[in-house]
């Protein structure tokens, strides 16, 4: 087989492969650059932050604040009463880290859970009902020594 028959066949392999990165390397700039800063999400992550510290939290980066939840609360807002999120809580944010036949529900820490209230005043207040009727048969208790 000569070489430039070796060329010519594998030319579509190859334009097929650049077009494929070129499109990869746009849509990762437009995902990295779509987060934007403004005034409202300082404004947000600010006023979250005065809220946690007023709490009793140290006071979290703003910047990380303004990335995660933006000006709407990102996650957090999605759905705080969901059924899913409240068993997934329950199962791996309230548990003792054991895996299998070991792991055990604890006595979720009441610090925790005024936590995420307080980001959604901040975020989303609409959505506070939803959340208190998802936790309110949760046990709580100081349970994390400071």
């Amino acid at each position: 087989m000569s070489p430039t028959r070796f060329a010519s066949e594998h030319k579509w392999i190859y334009i097929g492969a650049i077009v494929i990165l070129v499109g990869l390397a746009v849509t990762g700039l437009i995902q990295y650059s779509s987060f934007k800063r403004t005034g409202a999400t300082a404004d947000k992550a600010a006023q979250l932050s005065e809220e946690l510290v007023k709490a009793g939290y140290p006071a979290p980066d703003l910047e990380n604040t303004q990335r995660l939840l933006g000006t709407d609360g990102g996650q957090v807002c999605a759905a705080p009463g969901n059924a899913l999120r409240k068993a997934l809580y329950r199962i791996e944010q309230i548990s003792n880290g054991a895996t299998g036949p070991g792991m055990r529900p604890v006595i979720a820490d009441t610090k925790a859970v005024q936590a995420e209230r307080i980001v959604l005043q901040v975020y989303c207040p609409d959505k506070l009902d939803e959340f208190d009727e998802a936790v309110e048969d949760l046990k709580t208790d100081s349970t994390v020594r400071r």
